[in-house]
């Protein structure tokens, strides 16, 4: 029973987060928002409400390691797993804004997240504040660059802004009512069969949670890269994992502070280092044979990469 709350609570997320995305791109046009903001802003903001709901619910419900965790979990997932998998079926050409503003940004946050904790074990409201203001602020300085660039966003698409205002709110409440359910099932199922199997609910967070709550960007990912489509920026995934600390982590926290259970040891010894090295080990990647193009073999060495990590994360805990 624990595994089909866990299934159901993980498809009323996708469904959920699909229906909220299309109400908020149809909103944006309404309110004659830029194409442009509507895919820097909103979409991201978006596609980060699964995560979201499931750190906070899982934080009201007491158990902070899934809310800290699945962040941890989801920003290692989106480098190791869907950026590693997406690279394996089509290469991917990197801008210079990755490593001139977007991947210096995300370090940033990551560092910051893992002082914040390692600090006091403790995600405060202060902190948690600090986190969304720093957000905002990346956010001016990314919509300002986006401007005087001309950047235009690719996959928003224009067909939204027909919808009306009674679809849109239907959208908003098919997708919000979905999310919240989503959240609760899985939260309450991975708890289960954290219990059944013997392991932690962080053990769990990371691996099984994080997963859920990327498979519609990896979904995505997957199919635009079969399609033969541009599969994936790598800012816009950057850009997630920022959003994913700045936004989830910090919505949750001023809501309820997040303290690392004396369980949970292995959060600050070990999960947080693996966000920090998937992170950090980009920048090498981007600049050796091949400059500026993330191949298949630079996208298997990732994906082996978090194969390695789930297996470790398992077998420390047998």
């Amino acid at each position: 029973m624990s595994i089909f709350f866990v299934i159901f609570g993980l498809i009323l997320l996708v469904i959920g987060g699909d229906f909220l995305v299309k109400a908020a791109i149809s909103l944006s046009f309404k309110l004659e928002i830029s194409k442009m903001v509507i895919g820097m802003t909103v979409v991201s903001f978006a596609t980060s409400l699964p995560e979201l709901l499931v750190s906070l619910q899982a934080a009201l419900a007491g158990s902070p390691a899934i809310a800290i965790n699945n962040v941890i979990g989801s920003n290692i997932a989106n480098i190791g797993l869907v950026l590693g998998i997406t690279a394996i079926i089509g290469p991917i050409a990197v801008q210079k804004d990755f490593y001139k503003f977007n991947w210096p940004v995300m370090m940033f946050f990551s560092i910051v997240l893992y002082y914040f904790l390692i600090n006091d074990a403790v995600l405060t409201q202060i902190e948690g504040i600090l986190l969304l203001v720093g957000l905002a602020i990346f956010l001016f300085i990314l919509i300002r660059n986006a401007r005087k660039e001309e950047v235009v966003i690719d996959d928003v698409d224009e067909a939204l802004a027909e919808i009306g205002y009674g679809k849109i709110f239907v959208w908003l409440l098919i997708g919000g009512v979905a999310l919240y359910y989503g959240a609760g099932f899985l939260v309450d199922g991975a708890k289960d069969i954290a219990k059944s199997m013997g392991v932690s609910e962080g053990v769990i967070s990371i691996t099984m949670i994080a997963i859920g709550t990327s498979v519609p960007e990896l979904a995505a990912s997957v199919i635009a890269a079969i399609k033969g489509e541009k599969a994936i920026s790598l800012g816009n995934l950057i850009g997630s994992n920022i959003f994913n600390i700045g936004s989830v982590l910090g919505v949750t926290a001023i809501i309820k502070e997040i303290s690392i259970p004396l369980n949970e040891p292995q959060i600050l010894s070990r999960d947080i280092f693996w966000m920090l090295g998937f992170s950090a080990i980009l920048i090498p990647l981007v600049f050796i044979k091949k400059k500026f193009l993330l191949s298949r073999f630079k996208g298997g060495f990732l994906f082996l990469a978090y194969a390695i990590f789930i297996y470790l994360v398992f077998k420390t805990t047998a």
